[in-house]
């Protein structure tokens, strides 16, 4: 079996029971208790009700016992937040002077697809931002007298195993988001975090304008400064189906602009406020036909 291809379909498809099946063998051979892992938890899913307990208590053993060992490589300030059979899948770093190291350290983790790069000096960043503060101070995630984050450090990483980036709080602007755009060069991407990072309609443009970004399923842009020409900026974004634009003043303009886009129709979630758009706005979005009827009705009730 080539390891190296198996890994990366995995990655790719990591639904794919067969195939972990068949990686599972291989552990095995080089005596990986995950391999031991992948099959008790597929054995899990097929097991009736009344029987899941001991194979419950069977996968928390053998976790209890090697999970100590099961770092990969992964740099010690690393946090995982989330693994699949073992390996890591979700990883969170904070921001520091060694960001880059750090981070290429992780993208080298076999089965990490997403990444969560933290401010520095944030422990829960929600508490330490003012929804009602219109000058934005500095917040959470701008280096004490340094300003803006340098967004230089992505700059020749190999990203192409993930699948989800969250940059949120990191006060990266306009032009951290060009050279996060930049950066990104790889067309798996599917989910982008970005609330709170104060990237501005140009910022957002330079993301639009990216070769590899269109397939971006999911954009959280939270309080960002974007109005309605940055609206008009997530057309370039035609398979979008989760959309957050709070505490974005994009007006009624901004309504129109995203009821024009292509990917209104396909949208299972957006976040907006009646705030955000205004009166006119709310009227347009509760009245737009091709706006999903589940969303539209939201519009209705305010």
């Amino acid at each position: 079996m080539q390891v190296t291809a198996v890994e990366d379909a995995l990655r790719a498809h990591p639904d794919d029971l067969a195939s972990w099946r068949a990686y599972s063998d291989w552990l095995l051979e080089q005596g990986d208790a995950r391999g031991t892992l992948i099959r008790l938890e597929q054995r899990l899913a097929r097991t009736r009700p009344a029987d899941r307990a001991a194979v419950e208590r069977e996968i928390a053993d053998l976790v209890a016992e090697h999970e100590d060992g099961w770092g990969d490589g992964l740099p010690a300030t690393a946090r995982v937040l989330a693994r699949r059979y073992g390996f890591a899948a979700e990883v969170a770093v904070q921001w520091s002077d060694d960001v880059r190291e750090v981070v290429e350290q992780v993208l080298r983790g076999r089965f990490v697809t997403t990444l969560r790069i933290a401010p520095n000096a944030a422990t829960d960043e929600d508490d330490d931002w003012d929804e009602d503060d219109d000058e934005w101070e500095d917040g959470p995630g701008a280096e004490a007298g340094s300003g803006r984050l340098d967004m230089q450090f992505l700059d020749g990483l190999d990203v192409g195993r993930l699948v989800e980036l969250d940059l949120s709080y990191l006060d990266l602007g306009p032009d951290g988001a060009e050279i996060l755009a930049a950066s990104l060069r790889t067309d798996r991407l599917r989910a982008l975090e970005l609330r709170y990072c104060r990237i501005g309609d140009a910022g957002l443009a330079a993301l639009a304008a990216s070769p590899y970004l269109g397939g971006l399923r999911r954009l959280h842009l939270q309080r960002n400064r974007v109005t309605a020409e940055g609206v008009r900026s997530l057309h370039r974004f035609p398979e979008l189906t989760e959309l957050d634009l709070r505490y974005n003043d994009i007006g009624e303009a901004g309504a129109e602009a995203l009821l024009a886009a292509p990917f209104v129709g396909s949208l299972a979630r957006l976040w907006l406020y009646d705030s955000d758009v205004g009166q006119d706005g709310v009227r347009k979005l509760a009245r737009a036909a091709n706006l999903p009827s589940e969303l539209r009705s939201l519009w209705r009730c305010m």
